[in-house]
């Protein structure tokens, strides 16, 4: 049999017994079950930063947020979400829903379209003397809302159409 020196907290832990006393806290002050959380969140994609929306999940995210009235928040995930990685389909299907959501929140505005390609676009509002052009909603582009962009460079630019309440 072979003995060994016990130091510091381990130390502290040993009862006359000899045994450890079972706790619910680790040495480091947090308790199991909160690590047990912990390993769940980043197990399952729950965890903050452990986990990236996948295309259609987000597009059913924004179809769900547009059908109860929330065009911005149908906006904003859209925004955040990278369809480039996405197949032709998912990167169309995105584009659509997207068109669709900006025709609704823009509706009866000045604001034009502005597409670079399968799943990136942009709704772009006139400022001023119309040199300039504000941003109002983006798919798939570094672009941000509120950002002013020079009309000159952009061509394909087209008016939105068809606005619905």
């Amino acid at each position: 049999m072979t003995t060994a020196t016990l130091t510091g907290t381990a130390a502290s832990r040993v009862t006359v017994s000899g045994r450890t006393p079972r706790t619910r806290t680790r040495p480091g002050g947090r308790s199991l079950e909160v690590l047990a959380q912990n390993l769940v969140a980043t197990v399952f994609g729950t965890a903050p930063d452990t986990w990236e929306l996948s295309a259609t999940r987000g597009i059913h995210d924004a179809r769900r947020m547009r059908r109860r009235g929330d065009l911005d928040g149908a906006l904003a995930v859209l925004e955040g979400l990278n369809v480039s990685d996405a197949g032709p389909d998912a990167a169309r299907w995105a584009h659509a829903e997207w068109t669709d959501i900006v025709r609704r929140r823009f509706a009866g505005q000045e604001v034009l379209l502005y597409g670079q390609g399968t799943g990136r676009a942009a709704a772009l509002k006139p400022v001023g003397d119309g040199r300039t052009l504000e941003v109002l909603a983006v798919l798939g582009m570094r672009w941000r809302p509120g950002m002013e962009v020079s009309r000159r460079s952009l061509r394909g630019l087209r008016p939105l159409k068809g606005g619905r309440r």
